[in-house]
């Protein structure tokens, strides 16, 4: 690293400019995660498959050190509405690994299933448990 300039009132301009490339750099590594999950969330409402020969992707773990983040990432999940002829079912809130998943569902993060399955509309998948999976349980 350079050498520091002694005087405090150039070393305080250094730190505030750090700060800002600091605030910026962690801003804009906040909206293209946001984005990456609103594709993610656009490619798994398509009925498309991954073509065969194609390469698998892995989404990159966020370092540990990162502010505010665990070495793991918070459990995603969805919630499905079923329509019949005679209206609507009530909804299910499944993790979003869920493989009884049927039709389009909408990913919600863990604190709108919670908030959700307060609801006496929606009802949790019995083979994922999301209410297990949230602390939900009596």
């Amino acid at each position: 690293m350079a050498a520091l300039p002694p005087d405090p009132r150039r070393l305080r301009a250094i730190l505030a400019y750090l700060e800002t490339r600091i605030a910026e750099n962690e801003t804009v590594g906040i909206y293209l995660r946001l984005q990456s999950e609103a594709v993610r969330a656009a490619l798994a409402g398509t009925d498309e498959r991954p073509h065969p020969d194609a390469p698998e992707r892995r989404r990159p773990t966020p370092p540990s050190s990162a502010p505010g983040r665990g070495t793991t990432h918070p459990r995603a999940f969805a919630v499905q509405q079923k329509r019949t002829p005679d209206g609507p079912e009530p909804a299910v809130i499944h993790t979003a690994d869920c493989t009884m998943i049927e039709g389009s569902t909408h990913p919600i993060r863990a604190h709108e299933a919670r908030a959700a399955l307060t609801d006496p509309n929606i009802e949790p998948c019995a083979f994922c448990r999301p209410d297990s999976e949230l602390g939900m349980l009596d």
